[in-house]
């Protein structure tokens, strides 16, 4: 009789997960209980606790603007850490592993540092330590922008070593290094493990009776991430979704049921709001008697993205007098880049001004079909309203309504609407009841 291939798994390690020796201990065991389960594992890393952060503080104590390519070949070194240490905890309790950074794993990238998307994974190496019996260890977060050889023992030429840069794939990318590669390899399972057990109605942190989800569309759970949820990265999910990965939510610190993100085919039958997200990485810009013709928009917005930055909310009062006001926001971090390319702006095509706020903050609710069913952004609104939370933006999607707030009020609404909404009731409870009431 043939002998069935023994289940693949990829498993991702946060950085809360591994941050110290006796947590990367423990993580070392819990590897080899899966692996002594018949599975083989592909484990992908994120850097020590807040190895990142203390990086980037380091590269500002050197330079106010770090050369983009040395930085990211500096943040790379985190994750090396985190995967040399996790392999040697294996080998100490005699489990056979390899530790691999994203280029040795065939990881390939285009070429913008920081924000680099996965171009291809060249699968070859990985399988082969598969074969040999080892639980191969990958650095996540990180890749090289150039093309994979025409084979492992090419010996590359000059241009393939002068094309090879180490690129990193922005916040959160070893969410969006495992979910490649469950899909390239064809995985059984792709698990995240992180500090908490799963996606949550709300932040537990602020809605005590927040509740933890057993399923969750990929749709949903991309908005959530969108608007401030951070368990999972948005491209991430984006990849689970377009490759049918289904993505598990697990706590590293817990032996406790996690959160499935996945196709929900009972999506009609739940309550038509799933969750809240919220966001301080928020800023809002104004400016104020914008001249009202064809072509200023493109001239406001097209510098913000040749530069990166992304816009979200955009409002746009109407015209009075051949002039309108046109308000914007983007992330926190960004305002004072986006007020150095827009000044110059501001006296070119005529504004009378530019006004900033950094004191604002994101509000959203999610579900599939909010926008089909009557009464929800008005609820939304009413809640706000009765809690004297003045709101001043709103935008929303067939999934979302998302309003801007004052920061110092977010807590207080997030509570208030998920009390609104009932998120800490069972969706079978909810479900009965909008069947009642229908």
């Amino acid at each position: 009789m043939r002998r069935m291939p023994d289940p693949l798994v990829v498993m991702k390690f946060g950085g809360s997960s591994v941050a110290g020796a006796e947590r990367i201990k423990r993580v070392a065991r819990r590897i080899a209980r899966e692996r002594a389960s018949g599975s083989d594992l592909v484990v992908v890393v994120s850097a020590m606790g807040d190895t990142t952060d203390e990086l980037l503080a380091l590269a500002a104590g050197v330079t106010d603007e770090p050369d983009l390519r040395e930085l990211d070949v500096l943040l790379a070194t985190g994750e090396h850490q985190s995967a040399t240490l996790v392999s040697m905890a294996l080998h100490a309790i005699g489990v056979s592993a390899i530790s691999l950074t994203g280029p040795q794993a065939g990881i390939t990238t285009d070429g913008r540092y920081g924000k680099a998307r996965i171009a291809g994974i060249d699968p070859r190496r990985i399988r082969a330590e598969i074969a040999g019996g080892k639980v191969v260890i990958v650095a996540g977060f990180q890749g090289v922008s150039v093309a994979p050889l025409n084979g492992l023992d090419n010996t590359p030429t000059a241009s393939d070593i002068h094309a090879a840069e180490i690129t990193t794939l922005g916040r959160g990318g070893s969410d969006t290094t495992a979910v490649a590669l469950a899909a390239q390899l064809g995985a059984d399972r792709c698990q995240i493990f992180t500090d908490v057990t799963g996606i949550y109605t709300a932040d537990p942190r602020i809605a005590s009776d927040a509740r933890q989800l057993p399923i969750i569309g990929y749709e949903e759970m991309m908005e959530l991430a969108n608007q401030g949820a951070q368990v999972m990265q948005v491209r991430a999910v984006e990849l689970g979704w377009v490759n049918d990965v289904v993505i598990e939510v697990l706590s590293s610190f817990e032996d406790a049921p996690g959160t499935q993100i996945r196709e929900d085919p009972l999506v009609e039958q739940r309550n038509k709001v799933r969750g809240l997200a919220h966001d301080r990485n928020v800023a809002k810009i104004t400016l104020v008697d914008v001249p009202d013709k064809p072509g200023v928009a493109r001239s406001v917005f097209g510098p913000l993205g040749d530069n990166g930055i992304n816009v979200d909310m955009i409002v746009q009062n109407v015209g009075h007098g051949g002039a309108t006001d046109l308000s914007f926001t983007i992330p926190r971090v960004e305002l004072a880049r986006a007020k150095r390319i827009l000044d110059p702006l501001v006296r070119e095509l005529g504004f009378r001004e530019m006004t900033t706020d950094s004191s604002v903050a994101k509000v959203s609710i999610v579900g599939a079909g909010i926008q089909n069913a009557p009464g929800y952004a008005a609820r939304m609104f009413g809640t706000l309203a009765d809690a004297g939370i003045n709101i001043e933006m709103i935008s929303t999607s067939e999934i979302r309504i998302t309003t801007i707030i004052a920061e110092d009020r977010v807590e207080e609404a997030v509570r208030a609407l998920h009390a609104a909404f009932e998120l800490e009731r069972p969706e079978s409870e909810t479900a009965e009841a909008a069947a009642a009431a229908g």
